[in-house]
């Protein structure tokens, strides 16, 4: 089994899994010299790294908080000015707002009577990263199999001609 003394007989995916999941170098890992200090924070910091994901995945994920995402690209508006396009009562919109407030999405200040709602970029900035990251993964992937497909073919072409 590739990686057996590593991981005390665990495989070599264990190993990696083991380092994507707590951030520690690959030296540190294999020489056992962190602290559980520094791996309970480190585990912590991902856990609401993905807590935050999570949110602003759940938030995303309804057509009418997209719309409005999409709306306050453009700029700053009030919630009527938000809610008009949408066949639904303004306290119903409303927790469609809170959704967006609650994971960060979107700020809102109250001047008098009015409620202006804007984007806040950090939060949708690390969905569109973690996206990114997702996305030159399967690039790779899809190369492999490309290649594997190809050489495939390659090979079945040449046993045709033999």
């Amino acid at each position: 089994m590739r990686g057996a003394g590593i991981g005390e007989g665990r495989s070599e995916g264990w190993l990696w899994g083991q380092i994507d999941r707590c951030c520690i170098s690959l030296e540190c890992l294999l020489t056992k010299q962190f602290s559980m200090r520094q791996t309970y924070y480190t585990v912590g910091h991902m856990e609401n790294y993905q807590s935050a994901l999570d949110t602003a995945f759940h938030a995303l994920a309804d057509p009418t908080r997209r719309a409005v995402i999409a709306r306050l690209i453009e700029g700053p508006a009030s919630v009527r000015e938000l809610a008009a396009p949408f066949d639904m009562g303004l306290p119903s919109f409303l927790k469609h707002v809170k959704v967006l407030e609650a994971c960060g999405l979107i700020g809102s200040e109250k001047s008098g009577r009015v409620r202006t709602c804007r984007i806040i970029p950090t939060q949708l900035a690390a969905a569109e990263d973690w996206l990114s990251e997702q996305r030159v993964i399967w690039e790779g992937r899809t190369d492999r199999l490309t290649g594997f497909v190809e050489k495939q073919h390659l090979m079945e072409t040449t046993d045709d001609d033999a």
